[in-house]
């Protein structure tokens, strides 16, 4: 659902504020003030609902309200004096009294006579086009009837996605800003303006016995035609016989000279055993929803995948990232988990070097282990071998912002966000451009990047950390001081020394520099 007033669009689905087609930058809390304003405009709103609704009960002083509340002004473009749109009503409590129109989200059954090209144009500015082919693959459709066979048809274009990433000539959107489709009735035209593409593929699957029927086809936005379809009936043994079918027609239709010349064909080395690749892309379902239960849950999926076939490549890769991802979001001890992803890396680069996600694994676990040279070396070799890969394009720039070299880094996570434009590892992009941001000093930024970095997950401790230490060197006391309280909350043992110890930083200079940022904002 998306509320509508003056120029201002305040979008629940997405947690969005937007003045015209511009984000604006707003902390989860003042995001669910508004909101709760907004929903309750017939009436004037007290303090005590406030706390109930917005802190659950809890105990809040008067000044985090008023604070809030001044937050929510700004947001809107009010303020204190003007109570244009958020009035105080003496001893009564607040109201929002601008006038208000509702429309559903994208995601929604649209109004009737208006097209869904017409509403997503209107609610969100179209992405331009690359320099290159840009293709963005669909989930496809689960057509067994039996919801287990969900991570069946997702494998199926994941594997798609991934093959056509290999191509350089290609601009390929990842995995994770395709799959926010998954489920929903979209038009096409509002999947290429969303995400900045000229070609859409997608398809069915139906996985009866031991047989399987994929149908694929690829369409071009701009005429609305399908430039090629085809449908396949295999034994299941032959699934990746399939997909370098699938992945060969594609690229002959949009570039048969290329294909003639190149005799292209996906060079993707399948695991032994078909048992060992379903718990693989079980497990990678698991990964992109970036929980700590779901990551335990992945990894022992891919701990039976290996004791299955040990010299399977991808699960080694994906088990060492996971292990270095959970410690990176504060769900596991680094110090533990960095040689358990090592070894799981090293074996996967020995199973098979070709895959990016092993050297993706090997360059976090070197980056945590303070190898900064190694680290980037690897993550620029797993870009060579997928230069589509954001995970790897996000991990590398976070490489860089440690190493000190921000505008580098600013450049890479700025592709990343690019790839993968609507992506459940967003809020951990938006936390690298904060800290490149800091390093360079330019504070204002990154306090923009790191509340949107919490916009996206409330959770992510190193959102939370950059705004707070750029909030105390811009000299934003309140802000620092609240960001300081939210960041406890997030990382109860956050403390000068464990940023000295766990951080990996590589120039002493730019390690004081962060310190200095918390200092500032009262952390001991």
């Amino acid at each position: 659902m998306q509320f509508l007033f003056g120029n201002h669009t305040l979008d629940l689905d997405r947690r969005e504020l937007r003045n015209g087609s511009e984000p604006i930058a707003i902390e989860p809390q003042v995001f669910d003030l508004l909101v709760y304003l907004v929903e309750n405009r017939d009436h004037v709103v007290s303090k005590d609902d406030l706390i109930a609704s917005v802190w659950g009960g809890r105990i809040v002083s008067d000044s985090t309200l008023t604070s809030r509340i001044n937050a929510a002004r700004r947001a809107v473009g009010d303020s204190g004096g003007d109570q244009k749109l958020i009035r105080t009503i003496p001893r009564k409590g607040l109201r929002f009294v601008c006038a208000v129109r509702t429309q559903p989200d994208l995601g929604e059954p649209l109004r009737a006579g208006r097209p869904a090209d017409e509403v997503a144009e209107a609610s969100r500015p179209a992405l331009p086009l690359p320099d290159r082919p840009a293709i963005a693959v669909l989930p496809f459709i689960n057509m067994s009837g039996d919801p287990e066979q969900e991570y069946f048809s997702d494998g199926i274009s994941e594997d798609i996605i991934t093959a056509l990433s290999k191509l350089r000539w290609f601009f390929v959107i990842a995995r994770n800003s395709s799959f926010i489709y998954k489920g929903k009735a979209v038009h096409m035209k509002q999947v290429a303006a969303e995400l900045g593409v000229g070609y859409v593929v997608e398809g069915s699957v139906r996985k009866g016995g031991d047989r399987v029927r994929i149908t694929a086809q690829l369409n071009d936005v701009a005429t609305g035609s399908h430039i090629w379809a085809e449908r396949y009936d295999r034994a299941l043994a032959d699934v990746f016989a399939v997909q370098d079918e699938i992945t060969e027609a594609i690229v002959a239709a949009i570039e048969p000279q290329l294909y003639a010349a190149e005799n292209f064909r996906a060079s993707r080395k399948p695991p032994n055993s078909m048992d060992a690749w379903d718990l693989v892309v079980r497990a990678l379902s698991h990964y992109w929803r970036v929980t700590r239960q779901d990551n335990l849950v992945a990894q022992a999926l891919l701990e039976k995948a290996i004791a299955i076939d040990p010299n399977y490549g991808q699960a080694l890769g994906v088990l060492g990232a996971s292990h270095t991802f959970s410690a990176h979001m504060g769900w596991a001890d680094m110090a533990k988990a960095a040689p358990i992803a090592e070894r799981a890396a090293l074996a996967a680069i020995r199973a098979d070097s070709e895959d990016p996600w092993a050297h993706h694994a090997l360059g976090t676990a070197y980056l945590f282990m303070r190898r900064f040279d190694d680290s980037l070396a690897e993550f620029e070799l797993a870009l060579r071998l997928n230069p589509n890969f954001s995970l790897a394009q996000g991990y590398y720039s976070l490489t860089l912002s440690y190493c000190g070299r921000w505008e580098e880094a600013n450049t890479a996570v700025r592709r990343a966000l690019r790839l993968s434009p609507r992506d459940p590892f967003t809020a951990v992009y938006c936390g690298v451009a904060a800290y490149a941001q800091f390093v360079g000093r330019n504070y204002e930024e990154a306090m923009r990047f790191a509340r949107d970095g919490i916009r996206q997950r409330g959770d992510f401790v190193g959102a939370h950390r950059v705004l707070t230490a750029a909030a105390g060197m811009a000299g934003h006391h309140d802000v620092a001081r609240a960001a300081l309280q939210e960041l406890r909350r997030a990382q109860p043992n956050i403390s000068l020394a464990f940023i000295a110890n766990h951080m990996p930083i590589k120039q002493d200079a730019d390690r004081e520099h962060y310190l200095e940022g918390f200092r500032r904002a009262g952390l001991e």
